[in-house]
């Protein structure tokens, strides 16, 4: 799994900004995890996958950020959890064909671990426990055996496996996000998904540099009312001096050239509820 650098990030508070992180590493099934606010992080930080370290989850706030004129807030899908299923459930092959996480149908915020199965075919999906920072979390893993197809699911109710809470887009996965993230994607990509530049957190002693507010940009708003977190990689090319030159603890824009200088690409996407 390339090492569990999913820190810790939990938000409350559904008119709240994405402006918590997540603390503590117990396991999800030991206790619920009281969500912290860290005054270090401004109002339009995202839901990062580098950040997050113990799942138990809270109720996770709207990205920071009203939308941008021109562009209309993105309503939840309605009656997804019971309209969508039917047909997903006659016709699994096509549903796990498609590789297209939406924040609805099989991905809806009530969905369950049998829901899964009976979507995918129980032979696609296991039950397991996952290492997050030393502690282990229980997860349904989607197609476990094909790196290209895995997705990793988290839920809010760990002992009845249901109501989803987190999914997991890393490693070779191909699954498309909403918005049409994926992984691999380059700054100048991500820009045209979003309409616009977009803020990032620079590289931490992981290599790693998520985005931390989307500008109110397409991507601050995703249909059916799930929140992203997206992580990227520098390219292994580049050079350690120019990397260092860009710490975590500063921010810095998607179109600034010392960023786009060390070509990071998407490495992973996270999206929660």
């Amino acid at each position: 799994m390339h090492g569990r650098w999913i820190g810790a990030a939990l938000v409350t508070g559904l008119a709240m900004m994405l402006t918590m992180t997540l603390a503590g590493a117990l396991s999800a099934q030991q206790r619920q995890t009281a969500p912290q606010q860290d005054p270090n992080l401004n109002a339009e930080d995202q839901l990062a996958p580098s950040q997050m370290a113990q799942p138990m989850p809270g109720a996770v706030a709207a990205p920071g950020g009203a939308p941008a004129p021109g562009h209309a807030t993105a309503q939840p899908a309605k009656h997804a959890a019971t309209a969508t299923p039917a047909a997903a459930m006659a016709n699994p092959a096509a549903a796990a064909a498609s590789r297209t996480v939406a924040c609805s149908g099989a991905f809806s915020k009530d969905w369950s671990n049998l829901r899964l199965a009976m979507t995918f075919d129980s032979k696609n999906v296991t039950f397991t426990d996952v290492d997050v920072g030393g502690s282990k979390v229980g997860a349904s893993i989607v197609f476990p055996n094909d790196p290209k197809r895995r997705l990793e699911v988290w839920w809010s109710n760990p002992a009845s496996r249901s109501g989803i809470y987190l999914i997991l887009i890393n490693g070779q996965s191909t699954w498309t996000a909403p918005g049409g993230m994926r992984l691999g994607l380059t700054l100048a990509e991500l820009e045209k998904l979003n309409h616009k530049p977009f803020k990032l957190k620079g590289f931490g002693k992981d290599g790693i540099a998520t985005v931390s507010g989307w500008d109110d940009g397409a991507l601050a708003a995703l249909a059916g009312d799930c929140k992203s977190g997206v992580s990227l990689q520098a390219d292994p090319k580049a050079p350690a001096d120019a990397v260092s030159a860009l710490p975590a603890d500063q921010e810095f824009s998607s179109a600034d050239p010392a960023m786009r200088a060390v070509k990071p690409k998407v490495s992973e996407i996270l999206i929660g509820y």
